[in-house]
């Protein structure tokens, strides 16, 4: 299969679709892969060290998509890649397309077969080409929360640990017992801040419990609950996860209002909408703004700030099921992985995640009656 590695067109997007060992691997199994000159460098790779793996490299983004039968990604395609994208061409890669209508309508009328990392779904029910990701963002959400609760950035001007004598900062994390919730927590933690984990799930909020020792109040998801936390919150992470569906408006405008002034939101929920209604995508060069008196971080790729580590911890995750979709020809793949065909989000023509079609009331067509 010829396989295509585009650079990252997302503005502040570092990582790359594959690595240059990571290649090496679909070289190996006879395929040809082609990397976009540059899309690399970000992520600390050269064109050379492309070449000495065995890759091809093309000089346009356009040479990429032309070539490619799978395009190998790390984020959503953007508009000037709309065109680009032409039937039967398999993208691979995050797609968020719930957050993104456009899109969604875009890769079917194109007939691209889409399949997303963040739906494709493991034996033990999680989501393994997600989880890295969400870990990343976790553990990101806890140290820019902090560096923003300072005063010079707009904060309130405390610090998340405190000192002897000096009560640390209070931590709320809104969806606190997920990936992203859970990595956030244990940073938290970590840092020496007074923590409240916000779940609906009771055995993972147990969990936690035991781990921590009573180290961080956990708390059953309601409306009051939320409410009452965020009156006392410093910081607050916005966690809540529905697999490719709109992330849950769980953090009203409205709550805004009894929050302490210069108290921090980081929605990472952001690429899928967001867990906060005044919610809107920054970027790592103006990442926050500020809604009523609130600092809001809402960076739509958290883990584009460390490429170092994301892509290699990206590739891991992704690899396998990469080789199998090249290996074997994505039919075969798919029918053989009710996991991996989960993942499967537009194909000829339809809509085959159902969370995006109910999301945008679009038709939904299960896709284990197309591929046969």
């Amino acid at each position: 299969m010829k396989i295509g590695v585009p650079i990252e067109i997302k503005k502040h997007e570092y990582r790359v679709g594959l690595t240059p060992f990571h290649a090496n691997a679909y070289v190996k199994a006879g395929h040809t892969v082609y990397i976009q000159k540059n899309a690399g460098v970000g992520s600390g790779f050269s064109d050379e060290d492309y070449k000495v793996a065995g890759c091809q490299i093309l000089n346009t983004i356009e040479d990429i998509y032309a070539t490619a039968e799978m395009i190998i990604k790390v984020k959503e395609p953007l508009e000037p890649e709309y065109k680009l994208m032409r039937k039967g061409q398999i993208m691979y890669t995050y797609l968020h397309l719930a957050a993104f209508k456009e899109l969604t309508e875009v890769m079917a009328k194109n007939g691209v077969i889409g399949i997303a990392y963040e739906t494709i779904v493991d034996k033990k029910g999680g989501l393994p080409c997600l989880k890295p990701m969400s870990e990343i963002a976790g553990r990101l959400a806890t140290q820019e929360g902090a560096k923003f609760l300072e005063k010079p950035f707009g904060g309130r001007g405390i610090l998340l640990g405190g000192v002897p004598g000096v009560l640390p900062a209070n931590v709320v994390v809104v969806g606190g017992a997920g990936v992203v919730g859970a990595n956030s927590v244990a940073m938290a933690v970590g840092m020496g801040a007074n923590v409240t984990a916000i779940d609906v799930n009771i055995d993972a909020l147990t969990a936690m419990d035991n781990h921590y020792q009573g180290r961080v109040r956990t708390l059953y998801s309601t409306e009051a609950a939320i409410r009452q936390q965020l009156a006392e919150a410093d910081l607050v992470v916005g966690a809540a996860l529905i697999p490719g569906a709109a992330a849950p408006k769980l953090i009203k405008r409205e709550h805004l209002k009894i929050m302490k002034p210069g108290a921090v939101i980081v929605d990472v929920a952001i690429d899928q909408g967001g867990s906060a209604e005044t919610a809107r995508m920054t970027y790592h060069d103006a990442p926050t703004y500020t809604e009523e008196g609130i600092v809001h971080y809402c960076v739509g790729n958290m883990p584009g700030a460390v490429p170092i580590t994301s892509t290699s911890a990206l590739n891991n995750a992704t690899l396998g099921y990469g080789l199998r979709i090249a290996n074997g020809g994505y039919k075969k793949a798919l029918k053989a992985d009710p996991g991996l065909m989960l993942g499967l989000n537009t194909y000829n023509g339809e809509v085959t995640c159902q969370p995006v079609a109910e999301f945008f009331n679009m038709k939904y067509v299960d896709p284990n009656t197309m591929i046969k």
